[in-house]
């Protein structure tokens, strides 16, 4: 059993079109993301750092996007304000606008991708 503190090792958000959901996460995040086959996927790597969760996009057999499925929460850095605001020039939609969560634990959003997939992004101010 792993000793990490993280309830989550790896995360993939499914995409139908590599290209424009790779352009889509390149301009909201802010950084290019590195590209790769491994065997009929693609992914797209969000984060690959050893000291933080990773995660993909990934377009592939058995990969279909979701506004219903499971939520995943990008981190949104020191405001996730300047991260949505490039959401709608991307080609995505805002879902829930920057929300003051209470208590001190900062603040979330969700935007619909360009695959339809509702994702969320959090930031503690």
């Amino acid at each position: 059993m792993s000793t990490t503190t993280h309830a989550i090792s790896w995360f993939e958000i499914p995409v139908t079109d590599f290209a424009r959901a790779k352009a889509f996460y390149e301009t909201v995040l802010g950084r290019p993301i590195e590209t790769m086959t491994m065997g009929p996927s693609t992914m797209g790597f969000l984060s690959m750092s050893p000291d933080t969760v990773g995660g993909a996009i990934v377009q592939g057999d058995g990969t279909a996007p979701s506004k219903s499925g499971t939520l995943v929460y990008l981190n949104g850095g020191d405001d996730l304000s300047p991260m949505l605001a490039r959401v709608e020039g991307a080609g995505g939609s805002v879902a829930v606008p920057k929300t003051d969560i209470g208590s001190g634990f900062g603040f979330f959003a969700h935007f619909i991708d360009t695959e339809g997939n509702r994702v969320g992004l959090h930031s503690m101010a």
